[in-house]
């Protein structure tokens, strides 16, 4: 990395994903902008380069001025940007149509070369379910303004800090039944790193524009992930299905959380919204592009969870050593 070496611009560069792709890019050699609201609490991703090379910037994709300011003179730029719940301000179509777009629409006038933008599988702008519908929006604005941008659509993405497999481990740690909301619903998990070699693979001109959905070489029920968590962390749980209408109303029930907290504490545990999707399978389409186009073998969840999953064990890192003993005379 020398003075010379082009920026990228990461925006959510601080989140799950981006960080990753954070790191490829200063692996790469790239300078990188890490765009986020509150650069403060992103300070940890200037450690994944060399003294300078990776920088945290304030931007807010609501705000024209400060999402240029953080485009401004760089080579190419990767919107990582998503939410899970609306929270504030932050409400889906606002982030992910409205703000796809404001990206989008600057990175063209500003004359960058390159856009990476992260949707998911399952984006649509007729679906009834407004995660999906504006991450669909975002995606129309992104091809109406930018045609030559690079749009990847992963299924559930693991890795150390995941919001999927951490969170229902955590459950399994407290509780004797883990909820099944979805059980036969299918998904088609892929690797963090994956991801993020797909976005660099897009940011050094190796991927040709439009759309690949990215799913890693396992496809299963949510069930037998919740089995395989429990492999994993070695503990055994009742798996308690859960009515899809049952869970609608606890969705809605939950959603006067922020009404009574007068927005205090937001609904992040269920919304009638994260029902709908759990009724429908998340996997690769058949005759959709994906990682076999872009020359990546994706990895299997064998042995990944283990790295990162340990902790939910009922003896954390001491569980192999501690179960080895036990077959000592």
């Amino acid at each position: 990395m020398t003075l010379q070496s082009p920026i990228v611009t990461v925006f959510g560069g601080s989140g799950f994903v981006g960080r990753y792709i954070v790191q490829a890019l200063a692996h790469a050699g790239y300078r990188v902008r890490v765009a986020v609201r509150r650069p403060n609490e992103a300070t940890f991703t200037m450690t994944y380069g060399t003294v300078g090379q990776v920088q945290p910037v304030q931007a807010n994709i609501r705000d024209d001025a400060s999402t240029r300011a953080a485009i401004a003179g760089t080579v190419a730029v990767v919107n990582c940007v998503g939410i899970l719940f609306p929270d504030g301000k932050q409400k889906f179509d606002a982030v992910q149509a409205e703000g796809a777009g404001r990206i989008a629409r600057i990175v063209k006038e500003e004359g960058v070369e390159r856009l990476v933008h992260l949707s998911a599988i399952g984006a649509d702008a007729d679906s009834d379910s407004d995660y999906a519908r504006t991450k669909g929006v975002g995606e129309q604005q992104v091809k109406e303004a930018f045609p030559g941008a690079v749009i990847l659509r992963p299924s559930i993405v693991f890795g150390p800090e995941d919001e999927f497999f951490n969170r229902f481990g955590g459950m399994a740690k407290g509780v004797p039944m883990l909820p099944l909301v979805g059980g036969k619903t299918r998904f088609q998990p892929v690797y963090v790193d994956d991801v993020a070699k797909a976005a660099l693979l897009a940011i050094d001109g190796k991927a040709e524009p439009g759309i690949y959905e990215l799913g890693g070489p396992d496809i299963e029920t949510f069930r037998e992930l919740m089995e395989r968590l429990l492999r994993v962390i070695r503990r055994r749980r009742v798996l308690m299905p859960v009515p899809m209408g049952i869970a609608k109303l606890q969705g809605y029930v939950l959603n006067l959380l922020p009404i009574l907290t007068l927005g205090a504490v937001p609904n992040s545990i269920l919304t009638p919204d994260q029902v709908k999707l759990l009724a429908r399978d998340n996997v690769v389409a058949e005759d959709a592009r994906g990682f076999a186009d872009l020359g990546i073998e994706p990895r299997d969840m064998d042995g990944i969870l283990d790295s990162y999953l340990w902790r939910f064990r009922p003896n954390g890192q001491y569980s192999e050593i501690i179960e080895s003993a036990k077959n000592l005379r």
